[in-house]
């Protein structure tokens, strides 16, 4: 380092050159810092003059698009509406049962000696499904005509009886009113006539009792003789040659389900909005979705006459002729029934329906105007909806209304995209 210089007056001097040095320097410093700070500032400034003027901008576009739109004026498809007179059709789906069907018990106990028939199996009524061996029946029938027998011998024996007491009742009578008798003879003849009576209807009430006990056999042997209770086919067999079945009436043996499948019942449960306009006697049509190119008419046969309190649907049930045997019981099918309307409807498409927080509407062109009408709907299936309340035939109904549609917008319809319903 160099040192100052030791002469005083040089020291000084230089001690004074050092201090405007430094003060020379911290000027500078300051006169930049502020040119940076005032650069700074209007960088800032510029930028939001920048910002400022570019918002401006963009609110003028906004607003003046805005105003576009307000006075554009939106090109529309509509519609004209039609009323609709004839019943509705409606589809349900639907359970196939057959028309009869039943399961016959064993009403003699023996074993199985004879099965004529097996599951799938054609029977007409009458027809001998199996038969049952029960000896014991059979001797019991026997026994009990062995006893009728005697019964019917001794109502004879009676009836001689009480034929000779009468004419010995007579007789006396007669030699009593002579003298020629007692009165205790003729009491005596008198009450053996009216007790040989007694006995004689006795003997005619055994013989009534033991006939009824023999018919009571002769019908339960003509149980051993399992028959068809009507035409139909056999959908089950729980027995075979030589199987023990009892005649119990609490546990006894099921031997066949049989089912009449030439007419069936297809059981729908139609809702609550379609009771009043159904009835019986109504033509229905019938579709199954494995046989898409077949359609099976039907007729709406009878039905619960009681809405089912949970659901609020009626049990109704359509017969359909089966006589080919392309259906059968069990299969679920869709079921379309004409339903009638209480009043005449409009019916649109679902594209028509404005669903806002005001509900349901539809925007009609009126003379190149948006009106808005209110709806009140009957139905609705998704594609269409039918209109009982809010619009009326002969309105033109926008289709696809724009977002913004308002009452009393300006719409216009080229003349080609005019459609009717």
């Amino acid at each position: 380092m160099n040192e100052l210089p030791r002469d005083p007056e040089l020291r000084e001097y230089g001690q004074d050159h050092e201090g405007r040095d430094a003060k020379a320097t911290d000027r500078r410093r300051k006169r930049t810092a502020r040119l940076i700070g005032f650069g700074a500032i209007g960088c800032l400034a510029l930028l939001i003059g920048l910002g400022a003027k570019s918002q401006s901008d963009r609110k003028a576009d906004a607003m003046a698009a805005l105003e576009a739109r307000r006075n554009a004026i939106p090109i529309v498809r509509t519609m004209t509406v039609q009323q609709e007179k004839g019943p509705r059709i409606i589809e349900l789906p639907g359970n196939m049962t057959a028309f009869d069907s039943a399961t016959l018990f064993a009403r003699a106990t023996g074993y199985i000696s004879v099965r004529n028939v097996d599951i799938g199996s054609k029977v007409k009524k009458g027809d001998v499904l199996a038969v049952i061996a029960a000896p014991d029946l059979d001797q019991q029938l026997a026994q009990a005509k062995a006893q009728l027998a005697q019964f019917e011998a001794a109502v004879q024996q009676a009836q001689a009886d009480a034929d000779l007491s009468h004419v010995t009742d007579q007789r006396t009578s007669r030699l009593v009113a002579q003298g020629w008798s007692s009165a205790q003879q003729g009491d005596q003849d008198r009450l053996t006539l009216a007790s040989r009576v007694a006995a004689l209807a006795v003997a005619r009430a055994n013989v009534l009792a033991q006939q009824a006990a023999v018919n009571r056999l002769i019908q339960l042997t003509s149980f051993e003789q399992i028959v068809a209770p009507f035409d139909g086919v056999i959908t089950s067999r729980l027995i075979d040659v030589g199987s023990l079945v009892t005649a119990d009436a609490a546990s006894g043996t099921p031997l066949f389900s049989i089912a009449r499948t030439d007419v069936l019942r297809v059981q729908v449960y139609v809702p609550q909005t379609s009771y009043f306009g159904i009835q019986d006697g109504d033509s229905a049509s019938i579709t199954v979705p494995e046989l898409p190119n077949r359609t099976f008419e039907g007729k709406v046969a009878r039905n619960a006459q009681a809405l089912a309190a949970g659901t609020r649907t009626l049990l109704t049930e359509v017969d359909v002729d089966n006589k080919d045997g392309a259906l059968t019981a069990g299969l679920y099918s869709i079921i379309h029934l004409q339903i009638r309307r209480p009043n005449p409807v409009v019916i649109v498409p679902s594209q028509v329906v404005i669903f806002n927080a005001d509900g349901l509407s539809a925007a009609v062109d009126v003379d190149g105007k948006v009106e808005l009408r209110k709806l009140d709907l009957e139905a609705d299936n998704g594609a269409n909806v039918e209109v009982r309340g809010g619009l009326k035939p002969g309105d033109q109904v926008i289709l696809n209304p724009p977002a913004n549609v308002i009452n009393g917008m300006r719409v216009q319809t080229p003349p080609q995209t005019t459609t009717s319903s």
